[in-house]
């Protein structure tokens, strides 16, 4: 797998990830929502982990930028 994230949008979803994981505990969403969005939440550590996000290698989309020195 080629990484296709970079840095800000990793920390965009690692931000997003902590709302949603605060949101559930702190008891403002709950029930199904709450578990969605859970699951969400651990989509979004996963793919910032490890720099890859599937949805954006089938779109085509890479936001991670390499210096090539030729």
């Amino acid at each position: 797998m080629k990484k296709n994230m970079g840095t800000i949008d990793r920390a965009i979803r690692l931000i997003v990830a902590a709302v949603l994981v605060l949101l559930y505990f702190s008891g403002i969403v709950s029930g199904t929502l709450g578990v969605i969005s859970l699951v969400v939440a651990l989509v979004f550590v996963i793919t910032s982990l490890v720099s890859y996000c599937p949805l954006y290698a089938l779109v085509g989309i890479k936001t991670c930028h390499h210096n090539t020195v030729k």
